[in-house]
Order: C-alpha cells, then structure tokens, then sequence
C-alpha cells in the first residue's frame, strides 16, 4: 500500500499536470451510508419556517447548504490527511475551507450548466491566477449528468464562461467525464474549463467543497452575495481536531465576514403572500382547536 506521503504527491503532481484528479476509495462504507442518510433527509422538502430542507434557486436543482453540519464524515472528509496535505502543497499554507455545500440535479435534457471556469476572485486585483480546489464527492451512483473537465486547461487565463464551440476545438483526448459509484471523490482546479455533462437522465446527488485562501480579494458579485461567508458548524463533529483543522476550518478568521448582513429579497412579493397565507392557515388552526375543545366539554355535560 502507498505511504500518505506517496499518495500526497502523487495527487498534487495529477493537478499540477491536469488540474483534475480522481480519488474512488476516500471514504469507508459506513461513512459514505451515514452522509448518504444525512443528505437524503435534507431533500425530503423545501425549506420553510421550522422546517430544515433544500434550497430552490434554480429550476434543475435542490441546493443543500452547510453540509458539515449535516454528519460527521462531511468534515472527516473535508480534513482528511490527503486531501489537507494535497492543498498545502498545491494551494499554498493559506488555503481554507471556504464553502460546503452540494445539490440533487434533477433529471433534465435543458442544457442549462455550461462550460466555464469558476470566476470567484477580483480579477483587477488579484495577482496572477490565485490557485482554488473543488472537492466533488458523488453520493449516488453516476452513470449520466456527470462531472466533466478538460485537462490542462487551469491556470492558463482568468476563468470565464465558455461557448461548446470553443471546448470543441481543444483535443478530445483532454475531455475526461466521471461517471462513477457513490463515494467517488474529484479535486480539481476550478481554473479549469468544466461543467455538469447533458443529458442527465436520473437524479444526482453530489456535495462540493471549497477550498481557496480567503486572503485573495472576492469578486464583487460574492461580496454582495454573501457567497464565501464564515463556514456554519455543529459543534458535536468537532471535538477531535488539531490546530491546523482549525485553521482550515477558518476558526477566528473575520476576513470575509460581514456584520449584519442582510441579503436582498428576489421574490418579495410573492414572499409576503405566502406568509399571509400561513397566517391564514394558523388562525384558522387556532380556531379549530377552540372548536373542538368545546365540542369536547358539551359531549362531558
């Protein structure tokens, strides 16, 4: 078996190369059932008033937001030593964790992801092409809907979107799709060019981790967004960790928070429609709960 060491390099060399490296067997079998468990059950509803679920921004896919506080094997994974000493040497001693979240995509014929890199830093100020690493792991089964990358493609230009015809002038030998069971594990430079593969013919579950150093400045579109904030944790998963996962983990770490933030609504309106509906809903409960009580005390008399 090869020493952590052997593994280190030899992933960090495959994302020097190609930007893109693939790990199958990261996770044990009980992990991966237990975060499979934990992600499903976010899944089972929209997210609303004091019920925990999915967030719905887009028509073709469920986001599932804070997956670390969702099961103990997000942030095992999050740490794990390869992965920690892969981005050391890759990203550099600053590198953080900087967002954990993943999404159901739902099955769909619409081409509506297409090929670019991830634009997340000001490119007028940042120097060069600051080095940022997205963690993929699949959590069922990918046979179609898959992860597609072009290798050799990182750290060449600022990211950008991507027309199809632009990807198919570059060598198809490059093209590298990750079908794949559940568990499988990506890191890849979001330099590079990739994108979600069309058609997706069954539902996807997948949670991407975020790694950059949150000294680089935001673009201005995540700054108002709120995109990259302080990581949210549960505490009962952080009770065997070393200085350096704290670090990763970003513990104390104000560069990137806001006070007080408030995001600005997109549906308002229809916002205070359904409020006043539940509204609606709740009285009427309230009052169907006096009528049975007093049904109750004339049936006693």
């Amino acid at each position: 078996m090869a020493t952590p060491q052997l593994v280190t390099s030899s992933v960090a060399g495959e994302l020097e190369a190609n930007g893109i490296a693939v790990l199958p067997d990261l996770l044990r079998p009980d992990q991966l059932r237990s975060m499979q468990e934990a992600f499903s059950l976010v899944l089972k509803r929209l997210r609303w008033n004091d019920f925990d679920g999915y967030e719905k921004t887009e028509r073709h896919r469920h986001m599932v937001q804070n997956v670390l506080t969702l099961d103990q094997g997000f942030v095992d994974l999050a740490l794990h030593p390869v992965v920690k000493a892969t981005l050391r040497e890759y990203v550099g001693l600053g590198v953080e964790l900087v967002e954990a979240k993943g999404w159901l995509s739902l099955p769909t014929n619409e081409d509506f992801h297409g090929w670019h890199g991830d634009k997340w830093y000001d490119q007028t100020k940042a120097q060069g092409i600051p080095r940022e690493v997205k963690l993929a792991l699949y959590l069922t089964d990918v046979r179609s809907g898959a992860f597609c990358y072009v290798k050799g493609t990182h750290q060449k230009i600022h990211p950008r979107p991507y027309r199809t015809e632009e990807v198919r002038q570059l060598p198809g030998s490059k093209l590298v799709e990750v079908t794949g069971p559940a568990g499988t594990v990506v890191l890849f430079d979001t330099s590079g060019i990739h994108r979600q593969a069309m058609p997706i013919l069954e539902p996807r579950h997948a949670v991407f981790l975020n790694y950059h150093d949150p000294s680089v400045p935001l673009q201005q579109e995540d700054v108002v967004y709120y995109r990259y904030h302080p990581l949210i944790l549960n505490a009962a998963f952080l009770g065997d960790l070393g200085p350096e996962d704290y670090r990763i983990l970003g513990f104390g770490n104000k560069t990137n928070y806001v006070p007080n933030f408030e995001r600005a609504p997109r549906h308002e309106t229809f916002q205070r429609g359904l409020a006043s509906v539940f509204d609606a809903k709740l009285r009427l409960d309230t009052l169907s709960q006096r009528v049975r009580a007093r049904l109750r005390k004339m049936r006693r008399r």
